[in-house]
């Protein structure tokens, strides 16, 4: 069975707020439902853009075979950012999992097409405003 750490917010993501217990059951609810040994979650800090906790889950990759965030709109809104994590990923041939989204990444193919979905998400409401205008 693989080992995954969950990976959850203190903080709102992308206009959403989600109570810290209930990411840790949809992490854990993925988990089993995907034959995954859930240990347990890192929480993110609050601060706004701090990515240090996911940081050290990316540091403790070699000792696990992946990680599951409650969701992919958890990553860092920078892409360049989102790329090195990916890459970080990739290099040790380990696994992202999004529980929200049933989603997971594995390789190169599957990161483009998280990327494409956050690239959509964050361009839909401009288009809402622009047809506003």
């Amino acid at each position: 069975m693989n080992k995954v750490r969950g990976y959850i917010f203190s903080r709102p993501f992308m206009g959403e707020r989600i109570p810290q217990n209930i990411q840790n059951l949809a992490i854990r609810d993925f988990c089993s439902k995907n034959d995954l040994d859930f240990l347990l979650s890192a929480t993110e800090y609050a601060m706004a853009d701090s990515f240090l906790m996911l940081a050290n889950v990316l540091d403790e990759l070699p000792q696990i075979d992946g990680i599951v965030a409650y969701s992919l709109f958890q990553l860092p809104e920078n892409d360049q950012e989102r790329q090195l994590i990916f890459q970080s990923i990739l290099k040790l041939n380990k696994s992202f999992y999004f529980a929200l989204e049933g989603l997971h990444a594995s390789t190169a193919t599957d990161f483009s097409r998280i990327d494409t979905l956050w690239k959509v998400k964050k361009t839909l409401p401009r288009c809402y405003l622009s047809q506003l205008v």
